[in-house]
């Protein structure tokens, strides 16, 4: 698995489409996922301080996850199918796994973003990415 952290959000006004580029740390390599409008907005109201008058789903989850003593350890990007991100929440408590789940990659990373959890994306990815792109 590589490490990997968000570099940018591009966002489009007139667009429903929007774009997250996640950055390998200790490399060049990049992944650009399409996501939708309320996430793309969930994430950079994050990374811009913005602390809304009532929580947004996002938010919520945080909370909930912490409010049950749970502790979001990772977000893996795991899976490239069909152009289609997969993503992966690995949830502990009392240092051990819980649940691990299923989650659109926007989603995962609103979340790691809220609970300070690492992301992860896994090698295969990088590569089906790169053979996509020549």
């Amino acid at each position: 698995m590589v490490s990997v952290g968000l570099s940018k959000i591009i966002m489009h006004e007139n667009k429903q489409d929007q774009v997250i580029i996640l950055k390998e740390k200790d490399g060049e390599r990049q992944i650009p996922i399409i996501i939708g409008l309320a996430e793309a907005a969930a994430i950079k109201m994050k990374v811009s301080n913005i602390m809304p008058p009532r929580p947004l789903t996002h938010d919520l989850l945080s909370s909930l996850i912490e409010k049950l003593g749970a502790r979001l350890e990772k977000v893996i990007i795991n899976k490239l199918e069909h152009n289609t991100f997969y993503a992966r929440l690995i949830l502990i408590q009392d240092g051990e796994k819980i649940i691990e789940a299923d989650a659109r990659p926007s989603d995962s990373i609103a979340l790691a973003l809220r609970l300070n959890a690492p992301i992860f994306v896994e090698e295969e990815v990088f590569k089906k990415l790169q053979f996509l792109n020549g």
